[in-house]
């Protein structure tokens, strides 16, 4: 009893991944791109957004933001690496009509503003604006369950559970 009052404390090992874009959640296999459909990178879902405004899914730190903007790397508490990328083919963009908010080592929470971008300029110039959210080291990971299809809601509306050991 005592250990388990004043013991060391416990690490976090599942996290709730929320939709960083408000838009309708699709599996991956529906993503237009066999790296993301096929997996090549890891699990997890994507969003087609309705709106160009994206926020961290978890609480974690920014490890990787490409200098193009299009897409970011958090590490979850639980050591989940999740890849948020903007649209497919966004990268021949170069940058145009991405702003981002954060800088790498800065600790996010839910919600917090990460990128905003010009939904209407990426429709134009890239493949498509669906943005898959994957787990990129699923590899360590227990479980990865998904939790939404269809609307959901950015910052609010979870749409993937990771454990890892």
């Amino acid at each position: 009893m005592f250990k388990k009052l004043f013991g060391k404390k416990e690490a976090i090992k599942t996290v709730q991944i929320f939709a960083p874009v408000t838009g309708t959640a699709i599996n991956l296999e529906q993503v237009p791109d066999p790296v993301f459909s096929e997996r090549m990178m890891g699990d997890g879902i994507a969003v087609e957004p309705s709106e160009g405004e994206v926020v961290s899914p978890v609480d974690g730190e920014i490890v990787q933001v490409f200098p193009t903007k299009h897409a970011i790397g958090i590490r979850a508490q639980n050591g989940a690496e999740i890849l948020i990328h903007i649209g497919l083919e966004t990268v021949s963009m170069n940058g145009e009509g991405f702003e981002a908010h954060i800088s790498v080592g800065d600790k996010v929470s839910v919600g917090d503003r990460l990128v905003s971008f010009d939904l209407e300029l990426v429709k134009e110039k890239a493949k498509s604006t669906v943005t898959p959210i994957i787990i990129t080291n699923t590899d360590n990971a227990a479980a990865i369950e998904k939790k939404a299809a269809g609307p959901v809601e950015r910052g609010t509306s979870p749409v993937l559970e990771v454990t890892f050991d």
